[in-house]
């Protein structure tokens, strides 16, 4: 059989459309961002309060609250990966990958470990910032090994991006509004969190 291919510069509308395809097949894909983000999720629509004289997980009075905090996080997870991946991808930084990989793994544990016995009962964003930051390294080396074209380098790095990002809110959507619902429940508070956590962990 005959095959013809017609070689030219693909345009930038092209090469957007495949970064943020690639970015959103990364985040389904990455069952460590996948993971990490449950970790923080899970305990989003709870607060620390109270009961029987000790303290544990409680369901968020009101869904601002709740809501407030995932935006919160979310947005300062967001902020901190898109910052380290632009510089490693401009290489301004470069970590190797077997401490980035490995660091990744323990913001996992971090996260996990402090819904089972929280450290940080407060602006959980400050830390969804600082792990971002390590988790943006790994953004970094699935996009380099996609192999980045020079001549379009900024609109490849969007567009991964903003593929990353509708990943994640697709992720968020399907799990804060059932977690919502169920936050009064026993189940989810000392089943799912705690169930949950330990098996993230």
């Amino acid at each position: 059989p005959i095959r013809t291919f017609e070689l030219r510069p693909a345009s930038r509308w092209a090469t957007l459309r495949e970064f943020v395809g690639e970015g959103i097949r990364h985040i389904l894909l990455g069952f460590d961002h996948i993971l990490f983000l449950l970790a923080l999720l899970l305990t989003s629509v709870l607060v620390r309060g109270i009961r029987n004289g000790k303290s544990s997980w409680q369901g968020a009075p009101q869904l601002r609250f709740a809501l407030t905090d995932v935006v919160k996080m979310v947005t300062a997870f967001t902020v901190a990966h898109s910052l380290t991946l632009s510089l490693a991808v401009f290489d301004v930084v470069s970590l190797p990958t077997r401490v980035v990989e490995s660091a990744i793994a323990l913001t996992i544990v971090l996260a996990a470990v402090n819904n089972l016995t929280p450290i940080l009962r407060e602006r959980l964003w400050i830390a969804a910032f600082g792990f971002g930051l390590i988790h943006g390294f790994g953004f970094a080396g699935a996009l380099r090994d996609l192999g980045l074209p020079r001549d379009a380098l900024a609109i490849s790095l969007f567009g991964f991006n903003l593929g990353v990002e509708i990943g994640q809110l697709g992720i968020v959507l399907a799990f804060f509004p059932i977690a919502y619902a169920k936050r009064f429940t026993g189940f989810y508070r000392r089943g799912v969190v705690w169930f949950g956590s330990a098996t993230i962990g």
